[in-house]
């Protein structure tokens, strides 16, 4: 978070400063209170308190909601107090940041209410470059559960991990390379989800299949259960949105991955109100 403030400042004041805040009197102080234009959910708050702080932490900045809080519009924040100039300085990447990850817990609550907890709520690698830890904190603060994180967090074989192997072949691999790792197996066919399971894989990712695919699925799983197995998670990932999350939820998967909880999200529309008054 420190590193992506500070880069976000410094796209901002480079190379001069902010060259409009020096017309000020260096004196003038403000008060400014943080406003929520659009009914959501608030991520960011960190961000906020380090863009400040790196900016002027002479600057007081006191919140009156807090992280993964539901708000509605019109509500009051967070209060600033201190050098009007610094205030200005830290608004648009404080903003930025609060709105952008604002959006993404606003997105992950719709998705995780239109689930009603038939099953957890996934998101995914799909982030910006450089962004994706505050990105994975937003979709916790909505309510959701992160995927892997990254590409040393577990095994996931897809079809580009098993050109020339069976996926029998991968898991044990897999088990003998890395054996404390979870072992996810992609699937786009009932017959593959077949043989994950018989492989022991942990998790099973149903790739793109339909509602009525997917039941399917959770047949072959719940047999292989009945019959001393050991049971995998099973996901299922693509086409899942607020209208079609609910009839997936249903199916008894156990969650759902949506990259555009991450990709493609709607900036969360949040302003900063300032009241600048006179120097002393």
């Amino acid at each position: 978070m420190r590193a992506i403030v500070e880069r976000g400042l410094a796209e901002d004041l480079a190379p001069f400063g902010d060259v409009s805040a020096t017309l000020l009197e260096p004196d003038t102080t403000a008060t400014a209170r943080f406003r929520a234009r659009a009914t959501g959910v608030l991520a960011g708050t960190g961000c906020v308190d380090e863009t400040f702080r790196q900016v002027d932490a002479a600057v007081g900045l006191v919140w009156l909601a807090g992280e993964g809080d539901r708000i509605a519009a019109g509500d009051e924040l967070a209060q600033v107090r201190g050098s009007l100039e610094s205030i200005l300085i830290a608004e648009r990447t404080a903003l930025n940041l609060l709105g952008h990850l604002s959006g993404i817990a606003t997105a992950t609550a719709a998705l995780v209410a239109a689930a009603d907890g038939g099953c957890r709520v996934w998101d995914t690698r799909k982030t910006l470059p450089g962004m994706r830890s505050l990105q994975k904190a937003a979709v916790r603060a909505g309510g959701g559960w992160n995927h892997r994180a990254n590409l040393s967090d577990w095994i996931m074989l897809k079809d580009n991990h098993l050109m020339g192997l069976s996926i029998a072949d991968g898991v044990a691999r897999a088990r003998d390379r890395w054996p404390a790792r979870t072992v996810e197996v992609e699937c786009d066919r009932l017959e593959q989800v077949g043989q994950a399971i018989e492989a022991g894989a942990d998790l099973v990712l149903l790739d793109n299949m339909s509602p009525d695919q997917v039941r399917d699925a959770i047949v072959l799983v719940d047999r292989h259960e009945a019959d001393g197995g050991r049971r995998p998670l099973v996901e299922a990932s693509g086409n899942i949105d607020l209208d079609t999350i609910g009839e997936y939820a249903r199916t008894g998967v156990d969650l759902v991955s949506v990259g555009a909880l991450t990709h493609s999200v709607t900036v969360l529309d949040i302003g900063l109100d300032i009241e600048p008054q006179n120097p002393e």
